[in-house]
């Protein structure tokens, strides 16, 4: 009976859990968008002032017009779908070769103390400073982007899969071989489902560096395509400042997107994370 009870509980708790966190989840929204609204009221007085020629520094308001402008171009929409595209395909690069090499690492103690102080030396190492090494070995097209956001993307992930996985309960290992269960059965039923919360973590820490990188890319490598490459023309044409700032603005918003997309994901396959944490 009291088995059953305790079963019965935990669907009732978890769906406490997703109204609280619908409730937090609005919140959140009506705090950034006033948030959002004071800086914008802020920064359209500040440039009002003009203490900047407007030719270089424009109204919020004239960047805001330009923005819904360009989100109804189709030619620029190419441009934000040939971006995203990049990072997609090298964002997912690097999560297919970055789990399973930091489940081998974290699950081996020799290749833990071996490898672990390569990613030590190796993640720190800005992937911008290595653009003009791309361009000369792979050009300045798409090639070179998904190599660059997946270099720049798989550390993150590399480095939370391995510590996710390295760093289970020995005692819920031992009790897991205690009870027969061979290497492979521990690590489906023990090591992923513990790590997989450290390894999302990673994916999402790896999806705004490489959305950076893939735009930083684009503009420093002058490529065909991307919010970069627009940047960079509507910059070299002169006089068109409002246009730079819109086409970085909607990269910044695309990016808050992204990452708001996988909070929400990240709440609701690992919810159980959230459980007994204090609701803002």
């Amino acid at each position: 009976m009291v088995d059953a009870q305790a079963t019965m509980s935990a669907p009732a708790e978890l769906d406490l859990f997703g109204a609280q966190t619908g409730r937090k989840f609005k919140g959140t929204a009506a705090r950034v968008t006033a948030g959002i609204l004071c800086f914008f009221l802020v920064v359209e007085f500040v440039t009002r002032l003009e203490l900047v020629p407007p030719a270089y520094l424009p109204r919020a308001s004239t960047v805001v017009v330009r923005m819904v402008a360009l989100m109804q171009d189709p030619k620029f929409i190419l441009h934000v779908a040939a971006t995203l595209y990049a990072w997609s395909v090298g964002l997912a690069l690097a999560t297919l070769i970055s789990v399973p090499l930091g489940i081998l690492i974290g699950t081996s103690n020799l290749a833990y103390r071996m490898i672990s102080p390569l990613i030590e030396f190796m993640r720190p190492i800005p992937s911008v400073a290595l653009i003009p090494l791309a361009i000369l070995l792979w050009g300045q097209g798409f090639s070179m982007k998904i190599i660059l956001v997946s270099y720049a993307t798989i550390w993150p992930i590399l480095f939370n899969t391995v510590y996710g996985v390295h760093d289970v309960d020995p005692i819920a290992v031992q009790t897991a071989r205690a009870f027969g269960l061979n290497h492979g059965a521990i690590l489906r039923r023990i090591n992923l489902p513990s790590a997989a919360p450290f390894i999302f973590t990673g994916i999402r820490i790896s999806a705004s560096i490489g959305l950076i990188v893939v735009v930083g890319s684009e503009l420093l490598a002058s490529a065909d395509s991307g919010i970069g490459s627009y940047i960079l023309f509507v910059s070299s044409s002169g006089g068109q400042m409002d246009s730079v700032l819109a086409g970085a603005a909607i990269a910044g918003i695309v990016g808050a997107i992204i990452n708001g997309a996988l909070e929400i994901i990240d709440r609701r396959i690992f919810a159980w994370r959230y459980l007994g944490t204090p609701q803002s």
